[in-house]
């Protein structure tokens, strides 16, 4: 794999792949059509594809029976398939599964799930021609993405339904997004003069039976708690400043005693952010609540989990996941169950119980800064108006409500997936891991933590100036001041009660953008 600039300085990168192990942030980038994507043209990486569907074509001449090949699936694997009309087969695969319901991938999740399976299959274990991987970078490069609806798999044997809507539109049927607007695969096709491919031997089966969609998924949930730490770290800072809170709270050396890397990394960022001199002997205000106190070890679980996540899914994302897989050197194709999405389940089981423990850290943060029993001088629900015009006004107080119920039902949601396994298909997939809805659940509860921070970054910059405003407060450090006038620049003060909900959706926008460059990435 190497990322080289094929056309102007202005166009964007592209990443040529070869089987090389790929990161999350190369996937995301192609995802977000911030990268092209082509083929390796080096011949020992295109002889390693060919080689494996020379020798399944052998296999298939000189023995005649290769499991989804002449067989059936799954459970019918003992039924043998007539010879007159096995290239009927692959198409029966993902006719029967085009069963998906629920709402549908957005077009960057789609982008990601056919970028997944194309990098999966790139490790030459799979047996499919080298035309089917350029039908999928054609996809990626033309922008035609496959219409995918999101529920109906189970994890295993990979996500089947779902996946069965990349290969029927690889084959001209069903639908996709182009530009934006959904239409037949089929008109687009004959617009671009392109021919409906017809599936090779065991190539639906390399399409559907690995874990794409999840480990796709998977990806986008691990960006956006990277970001959603680090941002809630940000909050936690100005709120701690607007509650003239305790800043030793976060010292060095104390944090050398619990040695979390994570953790300790927060507590950096904290003391950074709020200029923290060095800890008196004993401090004249002893301890705030756990809120802000223990900030550090609430974001310090998702700091410190980062990196066995990353490791977790980069492995499942640089992993040859179909079944079965051929050994061309060893000769022999190997049954198994690679698409058994166990990890991804894991990973996105714990991540999104994390990241849910951030949106209660960053409500009881809101609700100490509306409640003048908490808030240490601040006005009544963080209120703008004038003395005459406050019996009519009542700033925050439906924000937090609201931040309240979103934090509530990501809370509900963290009940793990991967333990609900259902046995299906005539008890074949009698275990199964729930990957993908592991995955739905997290970018769910990732939706509610960025609604619960967009809300708190709200209130907490009228927090912070009101702060300042006070007799006797401690300068804004410049770090948070530069911070609060950028979100300035996004949303006014809040006098008089107004409705808050654009306000808030496009601060949600911009978290998910990731607007705002929040330390670095160490």
């Amino acid at each position: 794999m190497s990322l080289t600039n094929t056309r102007t300085d202005t166009a964007p990168a592209c990443l040529q792949l070869d089987g090389s192990p790929l990161s999350i942030e190369q996937v995301l980038a192609v995802a977000q059509r911030r990268c092209r994507v082509a083929l390796s043209l080096e011949p020992a990486f295109r002889e390693r594809i060919s080689a494996g569907n020379r020798f399944l074509e052998q296999l298939l001449a000189e023995e005649g029976v290769i499991y989804g090949v002449t067989t059936g699936y799954g459970d019918s694997c003992t039924r043998a398939v007539p010879a007159e009309v096995l290239g009927e087969l692959p198409q029966h695969l993902y006719t029967f599964h085009g069963c998906g319901l629920g709402r549908v991938l957005s077009a960057e999740a789609s982008r990601a799930v056919v970028m997944v399976r194309l990098v999966s299959l790139c490790q030459g274990y799979s047996g499919v021609s080298w035309e089917l991987l350029e039908r999928l970078v054609w996809l990626l490069e033309q922008d035609v993405l496959p219409v995918i609806p999101e529920e109906g798999s189970v994890g295993a044997s990979g996500d089947l339904t779902p996946l069965s809507y990349l290969a029927a539109v690889l084959c001209g049927e069903r639908e996709v997004w182009v530009a934006g607007e959904r239409r037949a695969t089929a008109e687009v096709f004959a617009e671009r003069g392109l021919t409906a491919y017809q599936l090779k031997p065991k190539e639906g089966l390399a399409l559907m039976n690995g874990t794409a969609v999840m480990t796709a998924l998977a990806l986008q949930a691990f960006a956006r708690t990277e970001y959603l730490a680090r941002l809630s770290t940000r909050l936690t800072a100005l709120s701690v400043y607007a509650l003239d809170g305790n800043p030793y709270h976060f010292d060095e050396t104390l944090f050398r005693a619990k040695p979390h890397p994570g953790q300790a990394q927060v507590a950096a960022r904290l003391r950074e952010d709020l200029h923290a001199p060095a800890t008196p002997r004993n401090s004249p205000r002893l301890q705030d609540r756990y809120s802000t106190r223990c900030a550090p070890h609430v974001i310090g679980v998702v700091a410190d989990a980062l990196p066995f996540w990353r490791q977790l899914l980069e492995t499942e994302l640089n992993s040859a996941n179909d079944n079965p897989l051929i050994d061309v050197e060893g000769g022999k194709v190997m049954h198994g169950g690679h698409f058994y999405g166990g990890h991804v389940a894991f990973v996105m089981d714990s991540l999104k119980q994390a990241v849910a423990n951030l949106a209660d850290l960053l409500d009881r943060q809101l609700a100490q800064l509306v409640d003048t029993r908490f808030s240490h001088g601040l006005p009544a629900n963080l209120s703008g108006a004038s003395a005459a015009r406050a019996p009519l006004n009542h700033g925050y107080k439906a924000v937090q409500i609201g931040a309240s119920a979103w934090t509530a039902e990501a809370l509900k949601l963290t009940m793990p997936a991967s333990v609900f396994s259902r046995s299906t298909e005539c008890h074949n997939q009698d275990k199964v891991s729930m990957g993908t809805i592991a995955a739905r659940d997290a970018l769910r509860v990732l939706t509610l933590v960025e609604q619960v921070a967009a809300a708190v970054l709200h209130a907490v910059c009228q927090g912070v100036e009101q702060r300042s405003q006070l007799a006797g407060a401690a300068p804004l450090p410049v770090q948070l001041a530069a911070f609060v006038a950028d979100c300035r620049e996004q949303v006014a003060p809040l006098c008089e009660d107004r409705a808050l909900e654009s306000d808030l959706r496009h601060l949600c926008g911009l978290i998910l953008q990731r607007h705002w460059s929040l330390y670095d990435a160490r």
